[in-house]
């Protein structure tokens, strides 16, 4: 399909995640990935953030307002939990958690797992796949918009984990 792979290997699109157990025969599988230069340690807080914000395009999904650069200290994330805030509104829902491994969530229909995994060398490769049930046409539609929107989100993610050792 357009648009299913951006940063990624054949071992990590064929590995399994969280989010295959909520969607039966997806039309639409879409796999993202970006190393990032810090343990997980350092990653997780930011993928947990992003409870607050899209950390994506600012002026597009979030109405102007910037994603915050700073750590808030949140509580870790529990299944059931809100999943994001965008454009002012509380969007979707956390499904699952493995907190310091893995966040899933459902959004418009579509349901998406962050991934930590060690790499070589301190580093982590952080890991995301949507699947939905969507319609073809809307599957194609919706994989080359995620494409843009989440390969900013996992350049942003990545950018603000690098640039701090892991909070103590």
């Amino acid at each position: 399909m357009i648009g299913d792979r951006w940063g990624v290997t054949d071992a990590e699109t064929a590995r399994s995640y969280p989010c295959d157990d909520f969607v039966a025969a997806p039309t639409l599988q879409a796999w993202r990935g970006v190393t990032v230069r810090a343990p997980a340690e350092a990653v997780w807080p930011w993928v947990a953030q992003v409870r607050l914000a899209p950390y994506s395009y600012d002026w597009f999904d979030n109405r102007g307002r910037r994603s915050p650069r700073e750590l808030a200290g949140l509580p870790e994330p529990k299944a059931g939990e809100r999943f994001t805030t965008a454009a002012g509104r509380q969007r979707g829902r956390i499904v699952s958690v493995d907190p310091g491994e893995q966040l899933t969530a459902t959004i418009m229909g579509a349901y998406l797992s962050y991934v930590l995994v060690p790499a070589d060398q301190g580093a982590t490769r952080l890991l995301l796949k949507v699947v939905s049930r969507a319609g073809k046409l809307a599957a194609v539609g919706l994989s080359v918009g995620d494409l843009v929107m989440a390969r900013r989100q996992l350049l942003n993610l990545k950018r603000l984990a690098e640039r701090r050792p892991p909070p103590a």
